[in-house]
């Protein structure tokens, strides 16, 4: 089977027009916003009461998550 690579495929003035058909479509995002947690922490020592470490936090953050995420994205990217 032959591969083609896009310019085979689509012209570059073909290319331009279907972006700038992007600038009429609105998105909608569907799904459950998160809220992602990280913790950042040194290890301090291993826990007597089972083979697991005990972390000394220094610090938390938080960001969205799931379709949260997603929409902070496609905002960022001009929607």
């Amino acid at each position: 089977m032959e591969r083609k690579s896009l310019k085979d495929i689509l012209s570059f003035e073909e290319v331009k027009r279907i972006i700038k058909k992007f600038e009429k479509v609105k998105i909608g995002v569907i799904g459950d916003v998160m809220l992602d947690k990280y913790i950042w922490g040194q290890v301090k020592r291993i826990s007597p009461e089972a083979p697991v470490p005990v972390v000394e936090i220094l610090k938390e953050d938080y960001s969205l998550g799931g379709a949260g995420n997603v929409a902070k994205n496609i905002k960022s990217l001009g929607g």
